[in-house]
């Protein structure tokens, strides 16, 4: 196949991002001690670095407070590192993110079922770092609990359940981004788990996203980011081989009404990459076996960027009609889950774990079950929409990147920036007028 590696990397194939995979208690360390400043500050940007040394400070002085202060953020899909265990004193082997390793083929081994051992590393450190020192800041005692996201949230609440049951703590609170609340709200539903006293889902798509249709068609903006950094191979080539072995995209489907369509693999396009039936079949009797909501439930959702928030298949393709109505990723209406309590922030998906705002709200919602740093009512004024197939998607982010000839700068931008959706322009519809009637000559 193209860009795939002969056989699996030597032991000794180290990369920078290698090297720079560090734990996020070591990195705490650091940012409050001022240690590898340069190196710290050239991984998050300078901004970021004083931003995050601050918090790492105000947390290290702040003692965890007795009670029920001990919480697991979970993150979402794409959220933890994945890669191979290595012996020390040789770093692990990180293949997701390591640009390095994407521009020799090696996105490969993440396929599921492929030879690699791919374990999770830790979570990206810059998509959740700062809420995790926000709550030590707050005195919460603050974890991450990684996972392997490719894999299906049956399986992966199976082994969360077993987490929460085996974990020292006699109670729990839960803060899961995207992914990770349904991850949640599988562990949720075996036995055993009723130490877990509050559980806040950051942008959840519990009715799921069309983020995950266009991942599987290649047409979704992280998938032709990731592909032009691939020589040998197309963003359609790796949804086709790679990403479609991920049981985690179907478990992400939009469900419900006629949306339950997308479960049929008859009512996919023929052309460009496919789903896999077994794997649609698997996530749609998944999905009722989910843990329903009750009195420990919150939801915060996104608003106001533009978002998909409905396909259509015409002819032999799929087009999208993208509002404000959600976070970029998830709509806000997929975000809601009946009989939580819901809020609402104007906020990006991938911000939703870095948000000043946010974090403030779900220091408020750990302690009280409340906040009103943010609405609970959000009614969309705007109009604004825009409509775009598969087919004009597949023209975006085309061009291939040599990661060799990128400045350090256009290195981070281009790794910080790869969850942003594309860009287009929303525009009102104009009103439709009602045509005068004809005056026709004839017999009546």
């Amino acid at each position: 196949m193209p860009g795939t590696p002969a056989t699996p990397q030597a032991p000794d194939h180290v990369t920078p991002y290698d090297r720079f995979a560090w734990s996020d208690a070591t990195v705490g360390e650091w940012l409050a001690s001022g240690a590898h400043r340069a190196e710290l500050s050239a991984y998050f940007g300078a901004p970021e670095y004083r931003d995050l040394a601050a918090l790492a400070r105000r947390a290290q002085a702040t003692p965890p407070a007795t009670g029920d202060c001990s919480v697991i953020v979970v993150p979402g899909i794409m959220g933890s590192q994945l890669g191979i265990r290595r012996a020390p004193p040789l770093p692990d082997d990180i293949v997701w993110i390591d640009p390095i390793d994407i521009q020799h083929g090696r996105l490969r081994w993440l396929r599921v079922a492929a030879a690699a051992p791919i374990v999770p590393l830790g979570v990206v450190l810059f998509s959740y770092l700062r809420l995790k020192l926000h709550l030590r800041a707050r005195g919460f005692a603050a974890e991450f609990y990684d996972y392997d996201w490719r894999l299906s949230a049956a399986e992966l609440g199976r082994a969360f359940a077993e987490h929460l049951r085996t974990h020292p703590a006699a109670r729990l609170s839960v803060v899961a981004h995207s992914l990770g609340g349904l991850v949640t709200r599988a562990a949720l539903a075996h036995p055993g788990t009723q130490k877990v006293a509050r559980v806040i889902l950051l942008g959840t798509p519990n009715q799921g996203s069309y983020a995950a249709v266009q991942a599987l068609r290649g047409t979704d903006a992280v998938v032709r980011k990731v592909a032009r950094l691939t020589p040998g191979d197309s963003a359609e080539t790796l949804a086709a081989d790679v990403y479609s072995s991920f049981a985690s995209l179907y478990d992400l489907l939009p469900v419900g009404s006629a949306r339950t369509a997308l479960f049929d693999a008859a009512a996919w396009p023929r052309t460009g990459p496919q789903p896999r039936a077994a794997l649609l079949a698997a996530a749609r009797a998944e999905r009722e076996r989910l843990a329903p909501s009750d009195a420990r439930f919150v939801t915060v959702a996104g608003i106001g960027k533009p978002t998909v928030t409905a396909v259509a298949r015409r002819g032999d393709d799929f087009h999208y009609t993208i509002t404000r109505a959600g976070d970029g990723t998830v709509p806000a209406a997929s975000a809601a889950l009946a009989g939580a309590r819901g809020f609402f922030a104007h906020t990006a998906h991938s911000n939703l774990t870095r948000d000043p705002q946010v974090a403030a709200a779900v220091v408020d919602l750990l302690r009280h079950g409340a906040t009103q740093r943010l609405p609970e009512r959000w009614r969309g004024a705007s109009r604004a929409q825009a409509q775009v197939s598969d087919a004009q998607l597949r023209r975006l982010h085309a061009s291939k990147v040599n990661w060799g000839t990128l400045s350090p700068e256009e290195r981070r931008v281009f790794l910080q920036n790869l969850n942003e959706p594309a860009s287009l322009k929303l525009r009102v519809p104009a009103k439709r007028t009602q045509d005068k009637p004809r005056r026709t000559r004839g017999r009546r």
